[in-house]
């Protein structure tokens, strides 16, 4: 039964962004604020279904620590959910997302259009300075910009490997560093195409100040985001 409402929600998954990309494209002709609105209108939709279908819930935890206006976000990325999620509970995000990600119908287009921040990682010492310009850009317009320190998606208690992107935002926007933890990869996995009925759990946890050494704040954010990450694995 797990395998057939599995399939029925992936047949839901690419269905609902070939209909929203056919009747809601026009919209791309408007402002950014417009295109948001789809983007968080097909998440909602996207979680709809995955509830329906599959028995899979989302619960936001440490919302005392959920920022609502310019903020740098880390957060654990374990599966596909990690970057639709988000939209639903966060007030106007901001993906650093590979550059390959924006040619995708539907999702590409309306990430372009609301300036989610592109990295290409081919460009490398380029790729960063792109990507720390952009985020500047983004705070300043009062975004929430979301960075995945691991910059690929990791199964669930696999060892860490986090880049150096996510220091050198942490550094040249001089702001706190908000961890989220999950365990979304327990339910959609970063791989195949099953998905297991429970609970995915996004949390907030309690910002990291500016102004720390750089190892310092590594380790810190890796410490504290792998720890919470683990507490809530079943």
């Amino acid at each position: 039964m797990t395998t057939v409402r599995s399939l029925l929600f992936v047949a839901w998954l690419y269905l609902s962004m070939a209909i929203f990309a056919l009747l809601l494209s026009p919209v791309l002709l408007f402002g950014s604020g417009a295109s948001m609105g789809v983007i968080k209108g097909w998440a909602r939709f996207v979680l709809f279904g995955l509830r329906a279908l599959c028995g899979v819930g989302v619960e936001v935890r440490g919302l005392e620590h959920r920022p609502d206006g310019p903020a740098l976000i880390a957060g654990k990325h374990q599966g596909m959910l990690d970057v639709i999620a988000p939209f639903t509970f966060l007030s106007n995000p901001c993906f650093v997302m590979k550059k390959e990600l924006m040619v995708l119908p539907f999702f590409g287009w309306f990430a372009a259009r609301t300036n989610m921040i592109a990295v290409d990682r081919s460009a490398h010492a380029a790729a960063l300075k792109g990507m720390v310009r952009q985020a500047r850009e983004r705070r300043d317009e009062g975004r929430q910009v979301l960075i995945f320190p691991e910059g690929t998606r990791t199964a669930p208690g696999a060892a860490p490997d986090y880049k150096p992107g996510i220091a050198a935002l942490y550094r040249d926007l001089d702001c706190p560093c908000v961890p989220m933890a999950t365990n979304a990869g327990q339910h959609w996995p970063a791989h195949g195409f099953r998905r297991t009925p429970g609970t995915v759990v996004y949390e907030f946890l309690p910002p990291i100040p500016p102004g720390l050494k750089r190892a310092e704040f590594m380790t810190r954010l890796e410490t504290e985001l792998e720890a919470a990450s683990t507490a809530l694995l079943n």
